[in-house]
């Protein structure tokens, strides 16, 4: 047990102040804080499988696939970086493909079957989302068509 800085009283390890005469503790400090005495930042806490897992999120996964791209915590985890381009690119092919914008306005020139086409596109990458998702859980490191080989080339130009 460590002693109070001021009194010489016995105080917990993890205590900021001394329970007898209210000093602050200097040295002591939570297992979970990082410097400054504020908590861990949570890529800290999060495991390179997880983090892969996040980058399959469908829609929202580009959000984590941005974070971790930029974040020091993974820059130089290869396959943690191989997902999130990969997730990054499958976000936006679910943008080019799936919206008026892109190839869905190209669609509608077809006619009434545009909306047919539309639910296809939108099945198939909701679908590939949850194979990656299902793979990654399994440290399988799958390489999508076309998407796969731009993620390969961004990592190796990070590099």
């Amino acid at each position: 047990m460590p002693f109070c800085t001021q009194c010489g009283s016995e105080v917990k390890p993890v205590a900021a102040f001394c329970q007898s005469c209210g000093a602050r503790q200097a040295a002591a400090r939570p297992d979970t804080a990082g410097p400054g005495g504020q908590g861990k930042d949570f890529l800290d806490t999060l495991s390179p499988r997880s983090a892969s897992l996040l980058c399959y999120v469908p829609i929202a996964g580009w959000i984590p696939c941005v974070v971790f791209l930029a974040a020091d915590r993974f820059r130089n985890d290869d396959n943690v970086r191989f997902h999130a381009f990969q997730g990054l690119y499958l976000f936006v092919a679910w943008l080019v493909l799936a919206s008026d914008w892109g190839i869905g306005s190209t669609l509608h020139l077809i006619g009434s079957r545009r909306y047919h086409l539309d639910g296809l596109v939108h099945l198939a990458l909701i679908g590939t989302w949850i194979y990656m998702l299902i793979q990654t859980s399994q440290n399988v490191r799958i390489r999508l068509p076309l998407i796969g080989e731009w993620a390969e080339r961004s990592l190796t130009k990070g590099s």
